[in-house]
């Protein structure tokens, strides 16, 4: 089970991750070990999400869901398959939980009359500066 929230929990069966040989310089080891981790998460067909959390799993991740309707992530920082592995079902549970959170809706504060009266007076304030600043046939 991979843990996302304290409310969710996605099952292995439902998430596919595959080790490639992975890109760049590194050698013979390059061409012999398979340390690039790829990990595949279909959303339309996931049974432990709701509709709810599948529609704002697609509007908040729409950049990484491929065609197909998959989060498709990678990873190949480390240098052994295992850690990769770790790192890349770490980051999956961080992308899916960050996508789930429902923000709070904004409840707009009152200006309070005092406060509205003290600007007001500071403007004021600052106009008549303003003003005897100027040059006396400007003031009229």
């Amino acid at each position: 089970m991979i843990k996302i929230n304290s409310r969710l929990s996605i099952p292995e069966s439902e998430v596919v991750i595959k080790a490639v040989r992975s890109s760049g310089p590194g050698g013979q080891n390059v061409n012999k070990v398979a340390t690039k981790v790829t990990l595949r998460f279909n959303i339309v067909e996931s049974a432990r999400l709701t509709d709810e959390q599948k529609h704002r799993i697609r509007k908040k991740l729409k950049n990484i869901i491929a065609r197909d309707g998959c989060i498709v992530l990678h990873e190949e920082t480390r240098r052994s398959q295992a850690a990769n592995r770790r790192r890349i079902i770490e980051k999956f549970a961080a992308i899916v939980a960050r996508s789930l959170v429902v923000p709070k809706k904004r409840i707009p504060t009152k200006v309070n009359p005092a406060q509205k009266r003290r600007r007001l007076d500071e403007k004021k304030i600052r106009s008549r500066k303003k003003k005897f600043r100027r040059k006396e046939l400007e003031r009229d």
